[in-house]
C-alpha cells in the first residue's frame, strides 16, 4: 500500500532507472479521478495495445476512444523503447479484477505466479484495478505474432522497476492484465514470471544498471548509430545506448565522453 507518486517523482524515478521519457503535453492533469478513487496503489499492470503501425498509439492511450475515455494508462511504451507519459492518476486500464490477486500482490505473498483470476470487469465482487495499479500500455498487435523488440522489452522492465523501486516493492508487485482478469490475455507473448525476475534483477543493483555493460570513449565523428554499429553490430541499437546513458538529446555527444554500452 502506498500513496501514488507525484508527476515529478515519477519522471525522476523513470529517468534514474535509465528510461527515455516523453512527457505528452497535458499528461500531468489527464486522469479519471473524478470517476473514482486513485490510490492507495499496490502495483504495476502490464498491457498490450492491440494496435498496428498505422495507429497513433500514444494519442489513443492519452485520449481514449468513444466507448472508453482516456487516459487508458499511466504511460504508453512504444516499440522504440520510449516511455510516453499519458496520465497522472486514475486511468481506464485495469477495470475489475480478482480480489484474491490484489491481496497476493499487496502482500507479495505468492511464489511464481499470483492465484488464477476468476473475476472480471462487471462480475460480482470484482476489485477496482483502476484505483490500485499504475498501468503501462505497450505497443503490440496482441496477436501472438507481433514481436517485442529488445529495446521495448527493456523499457517495459525498467519503467516497472522504477515504480517498484520508488515504492519499495519487489517484482511481485508487477502483474499482467491476464493475471488480473479472467477475460484478458495481455500482454500476449510476455512471460510475466520471467518479466518479474528481470525487474528484480534491476532492483538488486543501483538505478540505471545494465547486465554485461561496458564503456566506450567517444571519438571525433562518432554518432550513436556508428557506435552501435561498430560495437554492438547493429546501428539500430543506438536507442539502447541513449537510454542506458540517459541522453536527452542523442546527437549531443562529445569526443572524450564515456558512454556505457549494453551487452551484445
Amino acid at each position: 500500500m502506498a500513496t501514488p507518486l507525484t508527476a515529478a517523482r515519477l519522471v525522476a524515478a523513470l529517468r534514474a532507472e535509465g528510461c527515455t521519457v516523453h512527457e505528452v503535453p497535458g499528461w500531468r492533469t489527464n486522469n479519471r479521478n473524478h470517476k473514482g478513487t486513485w490510490g492507495p496503489v499496490h502495483g504495476v499492470m502490464i498491457h498490450h495495445t492491440v494496435t498496428g503501425p498505422d495507429v497513433d498509439v500514444v494519442g489513443l492511450i492519452f485520449r481514449g476512444h468513444s466507448t472508453l475515455p482516456g487516459p487508458l494508462a499511466t504511460g504508453c511504451i512504444t516499440k522504440d523503447g520510449v516511455v510516453h507519459l499519458t496520465g497522472n492518476g486514475r486511468a481506464n486500464h485495469a477495470g475489475g479484477g480478482d480480489g484474491d490477486v490484489l491481496e497476493a500482490v499487496i502482500g507479495e505473498s505468492y511464489k511464481t505466479r499470483p492465484p488464477r483470476p476468476d473475476k472480471h470487469d462487471g462480475s460480482a465482487g470484482a476489485a477496482d484495478g483502476n484505483a490500485r495499479f499504475y498501468g503501462w500500455e505497450c505497443e503490440n498487435e496482441g496477436d501472438g505474432k507481433d514481436p517485442w523488440p529488445k529495446v521495448q522489452y527493456d523499457a517495459m522492465v525498467r519503467a516497472t522497476a522504477a515504480v517498484c523501486r520508488a515504492h519499495g516493492w519487489t517484482g511481485k508487485s508487477a502483474i499482467g492484465h491476464l493475471e488480473w482478469s479472467d477475460w484478458k490475455v495481455d500482454p500476449r507473448g510476455i512471460d510475466m514470471a520471467a518479466f518479474r525476475r528481470d525487474v528484480d534483477e534491476l532492483l538488486a543493483h543501483e538505478p540505471g544498471w545494465a547486465a554485461g555493460s561496458s564503456t566506450y570513449t567517444v571519438a571525433r565523428g562518432d554518432t550513436l548509430w556508428s557506435i552501435a554499429a561498430s560495437k554492438l553490430g547493429d546501428g539500430n541499437r543506438w536507442r539502447e545506448i541513449a537510454t542506458l546513458n540517459r541522453l536527452k538529446n542523442p546527437d549531443d555527444i562529445t569526443p572524450g565522453q564515456k558512454l556505457k554500452l549494453p551487452r551484445k
